[in-house]
């Protein structure tokens, strides 16, 4: 009997309590989940002072002079522009989570701007890339686009003069110091010798050498088995002929045991043979294996490039030259201009006073003196009857050798 009332005095107080408390309504409930609204303002209030000390940071760098490089101005508009997004997707969900009595996620409203503001970097990125990549394809354009003044007129004019008369390259030359009965490997090994001789040495002193080397049968085995001192005084009054036997064997051996006698058909392969220079290894992938690789530069080349501004600025060494000339030279022309250069060389453009009154380039020549160009043109600007019986000569043995090749 005294449990059972100790019981209903327990329940009795239970509901007691459960009165006194207040009854919880569903606008209690919202409040209870909701955010101050004072920390939502100071948190916008702070984001309000980042974006104004951002924005006065750009207005200072374009007042200094832009002293900022692009990477600089691209990251701080970025933070600007993420930060805002940031600062209304915020505001939006806290208001919808807030309407609905629920909480907000920092953390989940952080993702879409981030994502935002990293398509804004990779779209400014891309940008920046573009424009440099036009910039250099300009740039390259116009390198492109440098050639000589009337170097077409030019060219054609030192066409004219060559099929006058015969220079010693057309008779003397590395292509024809070669055996045109020997098989053609032989062949290939003389042409190679006879640019090996050429160096700073005129065509003539290299055809008689080349002479007395063919005396002996002209072959890498016959090279590599004579004395020194026997091919030194074969190849003597060439220039620097004591050399030139040093490397002329140094080949023939390398020859022999690499190439079974023959000659390598690459410009990397020839160049590395002793004493074998781009020029004579472009003439011999030229004359040897009829393939035009690069033009053949020599003094004579050299020579009449700079004379005739056919460089974009003075070149001082042929390697230089080549590099120029190529750069802007037809390569369907590649071929022909070392031999019409020389030969141009050798009879009117000479080393030592050329002679500019009988060039039908003088008026056109940046090199050429007033002289010439005086004496070329008379007061009517009419030409010189002397150097229009020489067009004229040219022209009638041009036209002359096209019919006999139809």
């Amino acid at each position: 009997m005294l449990q059972h009332l100790f019981k209903v005095n327990l329940r009795t107080m239970s509901s007691v309590n459960k009165s006194k408390q207040p009854v919880a309504t569903n606008k209690s409930k919202t409040r209870k989940n909701q955010l101050p609204i004072s920390q939502v303002t100071e948190a916008e209030t702070k984001i309000d002072d980042n974006i104004n000390s951002i924005t006065e940071k750009l207005e200072a760098n374009g007042k200094a002079g832009r002293k900022a490089n692009n990477n600089e101005i691209l990251d701080m508009e970025e933070i600007s522009s993420s930060t805002y997004a940031k600062t209304r997707l915020r505001t939006k969900k806290k208001s919808d989570e807030l309407e609905k009595g629920g909480k907000v996620h920092l953390k989940q409203l952080d993702e879409e701007p981030e994502k935002i503001g990293d398509s804004k970097k990779l779209k400014g990125i891309n940008d920046l890339t573009e424009a440099s990549s036009s910039k250099k394809m300009k740039k390259d354009t116009d390198e492109v686009k440098w050639e000589p003044k009337n170097w077409r007129e030019v060219l054609e004019n030192i066409r004219l003069m060559r099929s006058k008369d015969n220079a010693p390259v057309d008779t003397m030359g590395c292509h024809k110091c070669a055996d045109e009965n020997a098989d053609e490997k032989t062949q290939r090994f003389h042409k190679l010798v006879a640019l090996m001789l050429s160096s700073q040495t005129k065509d003539e002193t290299t055809y008689h050498a080349m002479l007395r080397l063919k005396e002996q049968t002209l072959i890498p085995e016959t090279i590599v088995n004579m004395k020194l001192n026997t091919l030194e005084n074969m190849l003597h009054p060439v220039s620097f002929y004591k050399n030139k036997a040093k490397y002329l064997q140094q080949t023939s051996k390398i020859l022999i045991d690499k190439y079974s006698s023959d000659i390598p058909n690459n410009i990397q392969e020839l160049v590395a043979l002793p004493g074998v220079g781009p020029k004579m290894a472009h003439i011999c992938m030229s004359t040897a294996w009829q393939q035009v690789t690069g033009i053949g530069v020599d003094v004579h080349v050299h020579r009449i490039c700079n004379r005739l501004n056919w460089v974009p600025k003075a070149t001082k060494e042929p390697e230089q030259t080549r590099v120029a000339l190529e750069a802007w030279l037809p390569q369907e022309l590649w071929g022909e201009v070392n031999h019409l250069l020389v030969g141009f060389g050798q009879t009117v453009c000479t080393p030592a006073k050329p002679k500019c009154e009988n060039c039908l380039n003088s008026n056109i020549c940046p090199s050429a003196p007033m002289s010439a160009k005086k004496i070329n043109k008379n007061e009517n600007n009419e030409i010189n009857p002397q150097l229009a019986e020489l067009l004229n000569k040219a022209e009638f043995k041009k036209s002359k050798t096209i019919l006999k090749n139809c």
